[in-house]
């Protein structure tokens, strides 16, 4: 762990990886970094219903990773939508009927890390 000089922030020691859709994504990196946590976003895309996706990182310190579990929870809910099967990647009789799909969709993925090394330059 790199040292802090007096009065900074601790450094982080915990890398919280947090998979969220992009519906999202910008209220959550607005509520982390409204609460002083730096963000790194990354786009990606989500495998079963090819949505797009957003990973976004955040190095904290062990003491805040609750809180930040925290804002993810109250900010990436799980919702169900209704989807046509067309768009499902479905093999088998399932891909034939024309009834769209309830599915779950949104909420998040949350990976906490240990941070072996952090340096800042």
């Amino acid at each position: 762990m790199a040292d802090q000089p007096n009065g900074a922030a601790p450094a982080p020691d915990r890398l919280v990886m947090m998979i969220v859709s992009d519906t999202d994504a910008d209220a959550l990196q607005t509520r982390l970094v409204a609460g002083h946590y730096s963000v790194t976003k990354v786009g990606s895309t989500g495998g079963f219903l090819r949505r797009g996706s957003v990973t976004i990182f955040s190095g904290v310190p062990q003491a805040q990773v609750d809180n930040v579990i925290s804002i993810v929870n109250e900010v990436c809910h799980a919702r169900r939508e209704l989807v046509p099967v067309q768009t499902l990647p479905f093999i088998g009789d399932g891909a034939f009927t024309a009834e769209p799909v309830e599915v779950r969709v949104g909420g998040a993925i949350v990976f906490v890390l240990p941070v072996e090394r952090y340096q800042r330059f």
